[in-house]
């Protein structure tokens, strides 16, 4: 059976999306979802649940012992390359062709 336009324009108007109700942080003001710790600064009912600061260099320290493990594989690997392609003779063949 088909709908008219009215039927499915009345059926749709409830998939309306609604906004996110908010709380604000006691501790610092920011705003986070209700029953739901704060993602700013760590707390939940007036105490500190998660030590956030804390994570936060854990998390600086780690990405820059990575940075310095790719860095150091990136000098090992740069010098072995350039020394397969200066091995190579792809440019022999070019001179010789030039010369003839």
């Amino acid at each position: 059976m088909r709908h008219t336009r009215s039927h499915t324009k009345n059926r749709r108007s409830h998939h309306a999306l609604k906004a996110p109700a908010l709380a604000v942080c006691a501790n610092c003001g920011a705003s986070h979802r209700p029953h739901h710790m704060c993602l700013e600064c760590g707390f939940y009912k007036g105490r500190q649940v998660m030590d956030l600061a804390a994570k936060k260099q854990a998390r600086e320290a780690r990405l820059q012992a990575k940075k310095a493990m790719i860095t150091a594989q990136n000098q090992q690997v740069a010098p072995s390359e350039a020394e397969e392609v200066s091995a190579a003779p792809v440019g022999e063949a070019t001179d010789e062709k030039k010369s003839e």
